[in-house]
């Protein structure tokens, strides 16, 4: 029995994100929102240093995002 051969090393890209476009086909897009989201999904390729980096911006961008709305 052989064993197998090694394959790539990392995470697995997926499918990209659907865009939500809200009630009557409207977008309610944010741009931070969409920024962080974007930072999060291009942490995939970074380093395990670079990617707490950039989940905590990410998160910090979120957490002043939502408070801003929730001012509102």
């Amino acid at each position: 029995m052989t064993a197998p051969l090694p394959g790539p090393t990392g995470p697995r890209p997926g499918p990209p994100p659907q865009r939500w476009t809200g009630e009557n086909g409207q977008d309610d897009a944010h741009p931070a929102v969409d920024a962080a989201v974007r930072a999060i999904a291009n942490a995939a390729t970074l380093g395990p240093a670079d990617q707490i980096a950039q989940y905590e911006a990410a998160y910090q961008t979120l957490r002043e995002t939502l408070a801003t709305i929730d001012q509102a």
